[in-house]
């Protein structure tokens, strides 16, 4: 193989020749791109930024509502005189109905202790890592069996001490769950059930019967635990 001539010397007024350079590039190289498959997320800032977003809005609210209504502060206590009925703070009032139904270990120790478990495994739950929806993806026989027969067992444990206040907003939210099967192709609010996974189910239940009995015990209870309605209560005080 012969050798390249030299470059002959250019002069001041012709164009400086650049020399080029030839890169080779690999025929499968592509831009890389950042992919990430992990199923989880950092605690912070994720999680964290948005509880104290909620934090702070929680206590705007209420301080927005302590200053503008006042608290419902009855008179000075009196030892001597018990008031009938002797109801508890409000955030007790749900246990407290229960008390009226159950005996005084199901509804003050048995029942919150299931509770308590329930809220610290639920999280911990192999259905709650995928995250979807309860319907979707899924043995519908097998989940419908599972939901029937844990509801009915509720429904016939409550009913069995006559705590409808209980049975009817479990029957609600099971039936609820039922209506959500198939939900894909329905109106909006049948979509909505239908993407709601398990533990979500089971939070809403929780919600709405916490609620029920609170009401319930708020307003609708006089003298000697009596069911009264609220408008005959308020005029008898």
């Amino acid at each position: 193989m012969s050798a390249l001539p030299p470059l002959s010397p250019v002069e001041s007024n012709d164009p400086v020749e650049v020399p080029r350079r030839v890169a080779l590039v690999r025929p499968d190289a592509r831009p890389s791109i950042r992919r990430s498959s992990d199923k989880f997320v950092m605690a912070y800032p994720h999680l964290i930024i948005r509880e104290v977003i909620l934090f702070q809005v929680v206590v705007i609210f209420l301080t927005i509502m302590a200053l503008i209504f006042n608290a419902p502060l009855e008179g000075i206590a009196n030892p001597v005189e018990t008031p009938n009925p002797a109801k508890a703070p409000w955030y007790f009032l749900g246990m407290q109905e229960l008390l009226h139904y159950f005996p005084p270990f199901v509804a003050g120790v048995l029942i919150p202790g299931l509770v308590v478990v329930a809220l610290a495994v639920i999280p911990y739950a192999r259905i709650n890592l995928t995250a979807g929806p309860l319907w979707k993806g899924s043995d519908e026989k097998k989940t419908t069996l599972a939901v029937a027969g844990v509801a009915s067992v509720l429904v016939l444990f409550f009913g069995g001490f006559q705590c409808w206040a209980a049975a009817v907003p479990t029957a609600a939210v099971a039936g609820a769950m039922f209506m959500a099967r198939g939900g894909s192709n329905g109106g909006r609010w049948k979509q909505a059930m239908a993407r709601l996974t398990l533990p979500q189910w089971i939070m809403t239940w929780f919600v709405v019967l916490a609620t029920v009995l609170t009401i319930i015990g708020t307003y609708f209870r006089g003298p000697g635990w009596s069911f009264v309605w609220p408008w005959t209560r308020m005029v008898h005080s």
